[in-house]
Parts: C-alpha cells; structure tokens; sequence
C-alpha cells in the first residue's frame, strides 16, 4: 500500500487490490426476443484504487468524505457457460467483454474522476469550536400531573437542535411536580449565531413511552457572551406560535445560562470538547466502570404486518427499552442507558433487537421482531468509545446505531 503526505487535510492511501472467488451466478438474458440462462464462473478482479479521506477534522470519525477512484483500468475475468459449452472459447469474445468491461468502469471511476460518499457535512465538521455553554438545569414550577394515581416523575431532555450529538438529561424527580435539580450541563458551540438550545421535560413511566410534558427552546444569538442569564421559560406543546394547545398551561422551567467564547490562543489549540470523555460517577468500583448504550436510530424497518419500532436491549440479564415510534421505517430515538459493572465487559457481547408492536386490540400478530444483531463488547473496553451503524440479522435492509461508551 502506498500512501501520500500533502500539504492539504487529507489522507491519500492506494492499495492493492486482488480478489478471486469461485461463485456460481446465473443470469437472465433477453436478446432479439430470445431467452438464455448463462452461467459465470470464477470471477477474478484486480485493480489499485485511490482512496482520499479528505478533509480531516478535528471529531469522530476524523473526515469528512471518502473519495474513490482508479489508477488504471480494472482486470475482471471471468467464465461464461451456456448450455454447458464454454462461450468466452468463442474466438474474438473475450477480449472484446474484457475491453467493453474496463472501458465502462474507466469511465466512470478512472482518475481524476472519483465516486465521494460523504460521512459528514463538510460545513459543520470544519466549523471549529467557538466556546462553551453552560446550562444549570435550576427549576420547573407548576408543572401539570400526567399521572392518573399521584404525581408526575419529571426528568429533563437538552440537545442542540439538528445537531447529531447525544442528548443530555437530568436525574428523575420522583412524585414532584415542581422539582429542584440545580443539575450542570456544558455543550462546545460552533456556531452561536445560528444554533439553539432546546428543552424539554418529561413524565418518567416505568412502563411504556415518556410522556412529554412540555417544551421550549433558546436562540443562543439571544444570550451575551461572559454573562450569566437566568430565564423562566413557559412550556409549550408545540413550537408553532399559532397552535391554540399552547394556551394551556404546563408550568415554568427556569435555567441559567453563560455562554463562554474561546479566548484567541485557546482557538488556535483547536480544542473541542465534544470528543471529551466523561467519568464514571463517584461510586463506581475501581476495577469496573459505567457502560453507557445510546440508541440513536434505525433505517430502512420493514415490518411484514406494522412498523411501530422501539428497540430492545439485553444485557448480563437485564432488560431496557427505548419508546415506541408509530409508523416509521426511519425512527430517531436518541435514549441513553446506564448499566454500572464491577469489572470491563470484554467477555460480554450485548443484544440488540428492535421489536414493532401494534396497539390494536385482537390482532393476530401484535408483536413482531424487525430484527436484531449482537455486539461484541471488547472494543469499547479498548476503544473507550463506539458509534456504528449494525446491519440488522433477519432484516432486509434494516441498521440500527447503537453508540457505546466506557467510562472508569
């Protein structure tokens, strides 16, 4: 493998590539109203791409985009059987499929042309941080019983809106209806013109989905650099100024905010915080430490009889959940679970399996698996942090993201 150093962020590797397989395919082919069945037999392929990451940036997964091209025209070879008589025997045919085969992929991927698949907006990951916001999570006042039998368990929800980053959240106040927290949270900026800050408070159940209890969100252009503000937020039902559900009361949330710019030199460190590591709580035994499980999303969900996904966790035991989304093949749950452990999982594997269940009544097939896939934990031992995206088993096209961090 050869790989280049240059001035420009990016990373330029050209490997060898040589692939031979023994695979049978056999394909349809229609030609002057005529039918065959052609059999393809050893299938060979050898080239050297260049593969470019570019532009490296200071986060996870450190680029930006992968470029794909060819340094020069592939070799395929193959066999072709029809009728069991060898058709590539026909003279003058198989250096005309050979040529007719590197001409088209040349074409297409040859230098300097390339295939890009994007892993990231390239705008948000050159953006370099800014500064740090500071959120005290102080108060809610007021806040309307969800529950039929007693009080509501209010915890907090706080993300940077259309930002892919996990969520924040408070601990769970328990039969309260104005809770204290007085909880700290920072998240880096990058663009405090533009981005926002968005809250919102929750019911915790033990059984079934969090009820949401109320909302609201903060322009972070609104705030002054360096100075503390504390603002008593009104929660709504929905961000539409026009919606008559907003009228009705759903109690206050008060929070405190300081937005701190980098100073010049410390921008020039290119700090970011983001990729930041927590620690595991005060508590934690020394030997072991804090498994975290985000469940961000999945795609392409195809259920035979409904799609109302919710995923599934099982763990040395124990089981966790994530909400149920109706009707949506491309759910976002974006839900952390904690599982404090006495030594490292390296011998541990989690399972994943997202379910989709039907509130109807007498349904014959209320419940049905999506599929599942299961994790080998040891890289996240090693690694202190994982974010994939698992192609699901028994799914047709189904992944899930599953985020998984060790903290000690």
């Amino acid at each position: 493998m050869k790989v280049y150093t240059t001035d420009d962020k990016e990373l330029i590797m050209e490997p060898s590539i040589k692939w031979a397989g023994n695979p049978n395919i056999i394909i349809a082919v229609t030609a002057y109203g005529l039918k065959a069945t052609i059999q393809v037999l050893d299938l060979q392929v050898f080239g050297i791409p260049r593969i470019t990451l570019k532009p490296l940036v200071g986060i996870f997964p450190c680029f930006a985009s992968i470029f794909v091209s060819l340094m020069n025209k592939p070799h395929v070879d193959f066999g072709l059987k029809l009728l069991g008589v060898d058709l590539m025997a026909i003279p003058g045919l198989y250096r005309f499929v050979q040529e007719l085969i590197k001409d088209q992929v040349a074409n297409m991927y040859l230098w300097p042309q390339a295939l890009e698949v994007q892993i990231m907006d390239p705008e948000q990951a050159l953006k370099r941080p800014l500064g740090i916001l500071d959120v005290t999570v102080v108060k809610a006042v007021k806040l309307q019983r969800k529950d039929l039998l007693g009080k509501s368990d209010p915890y907090v929800k706080l993300n940077l809106r259309e930002e892919k980053v996990a969520f924040k959240k408070t601990t769970v106040k328990r039969s309260n209806l104005n809770p204290e927290w007085n909880e700290e949270f920072s998240f880096v900026i990058k663009d405090p013109a533009t981005q926002v800050l968005e809250l919102r408070v929750y019911d915790w159940d033990q059984v079934g989905t969090h009820e949401e209890m109320g909302l609201n969100v903060v322009p972070l252009k609104d705030l002054t650099p360096d100075e503390p503000k504390v603002l008593t937020l009104v929660l709504l039902k929905t961000l539409n100024p026009n919606d008559p559900q907003n009228d009705k009361p759903r109690g206050q949330l008060v929070i405190e905010l300081v937005y701190k710019p980098f100073k010049e030199d410390e921008m020039l460190d290119d700090i970011d915080d983001s990729g930041k590591m927590e620690k595991a709580p005060e508590g934690t035994p020394a030997g072991g430490g804090l498994l975290v499980i985000i469940v961000h999303e999945a795609q392409d969900l195809e259920g035979k009889y409904h799609t109302n996904p919710h995923v599934r966790l099982l763990f040395k035991g124990a089981e966790r959940k994530t909400k149920r989304i109706k009707k949506n093949r491309d759910p976002r749950w974006d839900e952390e679970f904690q599982f404090r452990l006495e030594e490292p999982p390296t011998n541990d594997r989690l399972h994943v399996e997202v379910y989709s269940t039907s509130s109807r009544i007498g349904l014959l097939h209320s419940k049905e698996s999506l599929g599942h896939v299961s994790i080998n934990l040891v890289d996240v031992v090693h690694n202190r942090r994982v974010n994939e995206k698992y192609q699901l088993i028994d799914s047709r096209n189904g992944r899930v993201q599953i985020e998984l961090q060790w903290r000690t």
